[in-house]
């Protein structure tokens, strides 16, 4: 049984479906990867980048954070010495992602600084702890609508374990919406009822099992959520921005990540 903050997943062939991977014929076909991305409103890259990398960052995050017995120290560790730190730094800017940027967008690019990492323990549920459904622009309204946000697993995610699930097809109504002024929505989630929000977008949610090295890049137009963590194994991913540096930067996202930071 699949929930997101404790609401059930709807199953059924009408709700729920697999998300789409980029296929090997078309991983360097740029214009057929940019067509996908305005078609899909998400690029599912399988193993972009090192499993070895991405197992060595998170051995590194537990080392650091394992031994830690209670929540202050835990977030002292987290904000003053993982997020701002070398390690991190190296790992987003790697150049197997920082290249494929580069090569996707065809220009200098920016990776903005808030850049966010998320831990579901097992049997975390209820409101607030999963990723509500939301989209990202809504966070992000001071720069460019262009920006690409990169998804990352950071080692292997099955569906149980709480990955990231998109809202099929999404980001076109919203770009509808917010192009004609109907939908200026706050800096806040749109929803933690999953299941209502695909009644009313009479959608699916794509669903996968991810491995460690596997990338989802997504549009700023396309609503995702994250799945409750219902394994025994510690969900752990990162999420992190680029665009073009030509394009209008959002200056409030330019400070390291803090969950105190009111983004």
């Amino acid at each position: 049984m699949l929930t997101s903050n404790g609401y059930v997943l709807d199953e059924s062939d009408r709700r729920l479906g697999e998300l789409s991977v980029v296929p090997d014929r078309e991983r360097r076909d740029l214009p057929r990867l940019r067509e996908r991305l305005r078609e899909d409103g998400y690029l599912y890259l399988t193993g972009l980048l090192d499993p070895s990398t991405v197992q060595g960052f998170r051995q590194y995050y537990f080392g650091l954070t394992g031994a830690v017995t209670d929540w202050a120290s835990y977030r002292k560790v987290l904000f003053d010495r993982i997020v701002p730190g070398a390690e991190y730094a190296a790992f987003c800017t790697q150049p197997a992602l920082r290249g494929w940027f580069e090569w996707f967008l065809g220009a200098e690019t920016f990776l903005h600084r808030r850049k966010i990492i998320r831990q579901t323990a097992p049997g975390e549920n209820g409101i607030g702890t999963a990723t509500q459904a939301h989209y990202d622009l809504v966070y992000l309204r001071q720069g460019s609508d262009q920006v690409l946000s990169a998804w990352i697993p950071l080692g292997d995610c099955p569906v149980a374990r709480g990955g990231l699930t998109y809202l099929e097809g999404s980001h076109h109504r919203v770009l509808e919406e917010e192009a004609s002024g109907r939908l200026q929505r706050p800096a806040a989630s749109i929803t933690a009822d999953l299941p209502g929000l695909a009644d009313q977008y009479d959608a699916r949610w794509l669903v996968t099992d991810y491995t460690a090295g596997d990338v989802v890049i997504h549009t700023a137009h396309t609503v995702h959520a994250a799945l409750d963590n219902v394994s025994t194994d510690m969900r752990l991913s990162t999420d992190i921005r680029y665009q073009r540096a030509d394009d209008a930067i959002d200056g409030r996202w330019q400070n390291h990540w803090h969950d105190q930071d009111g983004l």
